[in-house]
């Protein structure tokens, strides 16, 4: 990093990509109680109650093709006209569907590619305009990625993409002193994950406020030596 990267404000101008679902939820939540401004830009149109009306600290965009690149620029500039620039993305947008190669099908690899891959690659293009020195980006992979289990190969591989993006990123901004990671979850524990896996040991699933805690530090003037970082997030308590 640059010895010249200026400290950063401490209220961060944050877009959080992917924010209405459970770990968005929870990462807009903890940037929020921190006392930074939020906006959240995500496919789903209805805002859930856990999240604050609309104001001066929180926007909330939906109805939003994150894998449009038009679509995504529009909502970043409507974010950086209302917050007077932006410092901050996380993008946690992605899917994971249980399939096995043998008898898969390519219309699920593409799903997967362009919900985890697709939408963080555009999000990306769509931001790193409009951050400068001390600016942050923050990707969720994915811990199964390294040793994906049977039926985990198409999103394990989408994830991988995702951790490839973020070193390639991280390399092409490091002379804007800009910092690119990842953080890489175990199973996350949400009401979804249970209800898919009633019976499954959930010992090694993490909460989405832990993931929050590591995406948080990882955008702070704290970790500002840290970048092209693939961060696992792994453990329950």
């Amino acid at each position: 990093m640059p010895e010249s990267t200026p400290v950063h404000p401490v209220r961060r101008r944050v877009i959080v990509a992917g924010g209405l679902g459970a770990l968005g939820i929870a990462v807009a939540q903890a940037y929020l109680a921190a006392g930074h401004r939020v906006a959240v830009i995500d496919r789903a149109a209805e805002v859930p109650a856990a999240l604050p009306a609309p104001g001066d600290q929180f926007l909330a965009i939906g109805g939003i093709d994150l894998t449009d690149p038009p679509a995504a620029e529009r909502a970043v500039a409507e974010v950086a006209a209302r917050f007077g620039g932006i410092d901050t993305l996380v993008n946690v947008a992605g899917a994971f569907q249980w399939e096995p190669i043998a008898t898969g099908s390519n219309e699920n690899w593409r799903l997967l590619f362009e919900t985890n891959v697709i939408t963080c690659a555009t999000m990306c293009r769509a931001v790193v305009r409009h951050l400068e020195a001390g600016g942050r980006i923050i990707n969720v992979g994915a811990a199964a990625a390294a040793s994906p289990s049977a039926g985990m190969g198409p999103y394990a591989a989408a994830k991988s993409a995702v951790a490839s993006l973020t070193k390639a990123l991280a390399a092409e901004l490091s002379e804007r002193g800009i910092t690119v990671n990842a953080v890489l979850p175990s199973i996350i524990d949400t009401e979804k994950n249970r209800a898919a896996m009633p019976d499954a040991d959930r010992r090694g699933w993490v909460a989405p406020q832990s993931i929050a805690d590591v995406i948080l530090y990882l955008s702070s003037d704290a970790a500002r030596a840290i970048t092209a970082g693939l961060i696992p997030v792994t453990q329950a308590t």
